[in-house]
């Protein structure tokens, strides 16, 4: 099997995946019968612009409302508002969207109906800070806990309670009006209540729990948020609060949907399939290192399962930052991969973010093949070195073996697939 095929099917293989995350084929079969009257959508994430206009494509007029979705994933909707703004640090453009939505959930009654659209993205996305509490230092703490080496259950624990939005806060702000949520999760274990933070489901975490993950990464906030974390009022509603007895939410997508997907397409390619699952964490060059090891070991004769042979798995790991470099978790697993297989004959990965955006970088994430090493060297790249700085975007640039997908108006969290040929 020549290198050029393996990049295509693990290409074919990524494309299979979101297409199973589409919000176009899944919102119009997750919908309830229409109620009566004006629909208000009010939502937030990487895929909400799409899975508003399903919506509007499914239910029609009368409709109206606002969704916050990164810059470049937008949708032409013709009821909905859709603003874009910055993510994952939020700014300005955000802040001013999210407090509108807000409003319009607060001027809700018993007799109205709001459907969220939310998806992975809209905790950065759908800001409002609590009371006492700056964008300044909103913003100040999401780079510290993005950079700290937290997983993404321990940064939307923080972000819940120190909003005025999220965990539950908008459901509550609707409240008595009925609320279904859409969700389309990009976490492991797909909890409703991490999904963007949870705007409209119970939060079963604690202010104590906030104080407790800042305390565990050694995380020194702005003074407006340890005072505020300090304060009985930083609690989000629990999920037995009256004020959401009337909000409910369906799962639309989920990353384990997506990767099954993959792998049927991969058997019908004729390769034997091992999916490791949704749920791994951790951090990406510790997974690589572990993900080296089993390739290697599938790449022996005397191993059970036959090649052709591919390693599927999702989830979402963490980088704990130290460099100044530029790429994400993804195109640091795949850097940590190559080093870890040392060049091994046969083995090819490919490691993207199926939003289409690994993190600072403009690029989904990176392919590896047996020559990367040896192509990085002969360019003059320290494959090591790129590593310790945090500078695995720069160098598969400079290869040519960044994952270009561009917005993928979905999310459903990390894809990796080895091949062993």
């Amino acid at each position: 099997m020549g290198e050029s095929v393996q990049r295509v099917i693990l290409r074919d293989l990524l494309d299979t995946a979101l297409k199973a995350a589409d919000p176009a084929r899944l919102v119009p079969p997750a919908l309830p019968p229409r109620p009566p009257g004006m629909v208000t959508v009010l939502g937030a994430g990487k895929a909400s612009a799409a899975m508003a206009l399903a919506l509007e494509r499914t239910w029609g007029e009368p409709m109206r409302g606002l969704v916050i979705v990164p810059d470049g994933y937008g949708a032409a909707c013709r009821h909905v508002e859709i603003v874009e703004a910055a993510h994952p640090v939020p700014d300005e453009r955000g802040l001013a969207a999210a407090r509108r939505i807000l409003k319009m959930a607060q001027s809700l009654d018993e007799e109205d109906f709001l459907l969220a659209p939310i998806s992975g993205g809209g905790s950065a996305l759908m800001t409002v800070p609590a009371a006492g509490i700056s964008l300044a230092d909103m913003q100040a703490l999401g780079r510290d806990l993005l950079r700290c080496g937290a997983d993404i259950g321990e940064i939307n624990t923080v972000r819940r309670h120190i909003s005025a939005i999220k965990g539950g806060r908008l459901a509550a702000a609707a409240w008595p009006a009925r609320t279904l949520a859409l969700l389309l999760s990009d976490v492991p274990g797909d909890d409703p209540a991490a999904i963007a933070s949870g705007p409209t489901v119970g939060d079963p975490t604690s202010c104590r729990d906030a104080r407790a993950i800042l305390r565990k990464y050694g995380l020194a906030p702005p003074a407006s948020i340890r005072a505020w974390l300090d304060d009985p009022r930083s609690q989000t509603p629990s999920p037995g609060d009256e004020r959401l007895s009337r909000s409910d939410w369906r799962m639309i997508a989920t990353p384990a949907r997506a990767l099954s997907a993959a792998a049927a397409r991969a058997r019908a390619l004729g390769l034997n399939v091992l999916n490791l699952g949704d749920e791994i964490t951790g951090e990406a060059r510790a997974v690589a290192r572990h993900h080296a090891r089993l390739a290697r070991a599938m790449a022996c004769a005397a191993h059970p399962m036959k090649r052709p042979a591919l390693i599927l798995s999702g989830g979402e790991t963490s980088v704990t930052v130290r460099g100044k470099g530029k790429g994400g978790r993804n195109c640091e697993y795949a850097l940590a991969l190559a080093i870890a297989l040392g060049g091994a004959g046969g083995i090819h990965a490919l490691a993207a973010d199926t939003d289409g955006l690994d993190g600072f970088t403009a690029a989904a994430g990176a392919m590896i093949s047996p020559r990367s090493l040896r192509r990085a060297r002969a360019a003059g790249l320290s494959p090591r070195a790129a590593l310790l700085a945090n500078d695995s975007g720069s160098l598969f640039a400079r290869l040519g073996d960044l994952v270009h997908t561009g917005p993928t108006l979905t999310n459903v969290n990390d894809f990796r697939a080895i091949l062993v040929s």
